[in-house]
């Protein structure tokens, strides 16, 4: 099981990190700072050309040089990339941000805790859901 957690928080991406290392699964987990990296990540570009397809994105909305909401879309109108679960995992609640991420496709909407017990608790939820519970596409 591989996930890409795109996230710009170095803080958010040690504690997701730490959340899967504590689980069950112990997925390979890779990351990308920004929606272009990610893209290019995707699509096996550049530096990214031998890159596993990931079974799973964990992606946050607020990012630099191409934002989350613009990479789900990109993402879900490709059909090679479309079949990937997206799960947005993002500090906003705005009931904009909901509705264009549901708009573009992403298969879950999470908004990230404050405290750091309830973000653990957050993450291991995702993990028995997605990492146990449902039955996932292979990628290729």
């Amino acid at each position: 099981m591989t996930i890409l957690l795109v996230e710009d928080n170095p803080g958010d991406v040690l504690l997701t990190q730490e959340a899967f290392s504590e689980g069950r699964f112990f997925p390979v987990m890779r990351v990308a700072e920004d929606g272009e990296e990610a893209l290019k990540f995707l699509r096996r570009e550049g530096r990214h050309a031998g890159a596993p397809r990931p079974d799973l994105i964990l992606l946050d909305l607020n990012l630099p040089k191409k934002d989350g909401r613009e990479l789900l879309a990109e993402v879900k109108s490709d059909p090679e990339l479309q079949q990937i679960p997206v799960i947005v995992l993002t500090t906003s609640g705005a009931e904009q941000d909901v509705r264009r991420a549901y708009r573009s496709h992403a298969n879950c909407y999470l908004t990230k805790p404050l405290e750091m017990e309830s973000f653990l608790q957050k993450i291991r939820a995702v993990e028995n859901f997605w990492l146990n519970t449902v039955k996932l596409p292979t990628t290729n």
